[in-house]
């Protein structure tokens, strides 16, 4: 009889998994995703992943972690940054869409594919819950208050989106305007330089 061969130690196979997921949902988005796919990216058996996750909405949550987790890795950086260079709120709000729209936004459009699809994936809502509420946290520096850091979080949340979704250019002043009436205090002579992300 022949001797069984001993299995390989791979500790990290299950973080190689986790990035080959993400890469599926950048490429292929959500209904893409499967273990098969998954196992094919990371060039695993696909008992690997089946080992590890054992549905696809577990497989998806750790993927959808992954991915939140370097957004506000970013995130917290950029608002070091803003507080750094003493930007208003207003300001602040005008740089992160542009940050946004220009050197991040492929980042940027696979972080509101993912917060959309908690529509319809309930195992997403959580993620997504979870990351807004860090987001308001982060930037709670910035704003005088909670409620203003959810309101210009807002402002900026719904410029992306309209922009994301009609392809329009980003109007700063509008931006700029829409915080200048939310926070108390934002305004300032002439707008501040914030360096990009």
């Amino acid at each position: 009889m022949a001797a069984r061969r001993p299995r390989r130690y791979d500790p990290d196979r299950r973080h190689r998994i986790v990035d080959a997921a993400v890469r599926v949902l950048e490429r292929d988005g959500f209904a893409g995703l499967s273990h098969r796919a998954v196992a094919a990216e990371a060039d695993v058996p696909l008992g690997s992943t089946t080992y590890h996750f054992t549905d696809r909405d577990e497989l998806l949550t750790a993927a959808l972690a992954r991915v939140n987790d370097a957004w506000l890795g970013w995130f917290e950086s950029w608002v070091t940054d803003t507080l750094a260079a003493g930007a208003t709120p207003a300001d602040a709000a005008v740089r992160f869409v542009d940050d946004c729209l220009g050197p991040r936004r492929a980042q940027t459009e696979l972080e509101y594919d993912l917060y959309f699809a908690g529509l319809r994936q309930g195992a997403v809502r959580p993620l997504a819950a979870r990351c807004l509420d860090d987001m308001v946290a982060l930037l709670r520096p910035l704003v005088p208050d909670e409620a203003s850091a959810h309101a210009v979080l807002a402002v900026m949340d719904g410029t992306l989106i309209q922009l994301l979704l009609t392809g329009r250019p980003h109007e700063p002043a509008r931006t700029r305007a829409a915080v200048d009436a939310l926070v108390p205090g934002s305004r300032t002579g002439s707008p501040r330089e914030v360096p990009t992300g």
